[in-house]
């Protein structure tokens, strides 16, 4: 019997730390998410964040992923993807879908 995969991530509310190619530090919070398995793909979970620049407020849009995690120190666990996301088209859809109805875009 294949192993349940734990809970999708929930990222609302927590503050990120970026640094730009320039080295400077931005604190990000990310404000609303949309996320969902990725079709075809359990082992994947494709995410839409709405962030919030918290010293001046301006709003910006990321996707991204999560996998399970294969190493020891991660594995069975979600993580955070550090490549560029691919995504099949009708997950996009469903997302663009979502965001517009949550009134993002």
């Amino acid at each position: 019997m294949a192993k349940r995969p734990p809970p999708l991530p929930n990222s609302v509310g927590k503050r990120r730390k970026i640094i730009n190619i320039w080295g400077e530090v931005r604190y990000w919070r990310i404000e609303d998410e949309i996320c969902r398995l990725q079709s075809g793909a359990p082992h994947k979970v494709i995410c839409f964040q709405k962030l919030r620049r918290e010293e001046d407020g301006l709003a910006q849009f990321r996707f991204g992923y999560y996998m399970l995690g294969v190493k020891p120190g991660a594995r069975g666990r979600w993580v955070w993807g550090q490549y560029a996301l691919f995504i099949p088209r009708r997950d996009l859809k469903a997302l663009i879908r979502k965001a517009e109805k949550r009134g993002w875009i």
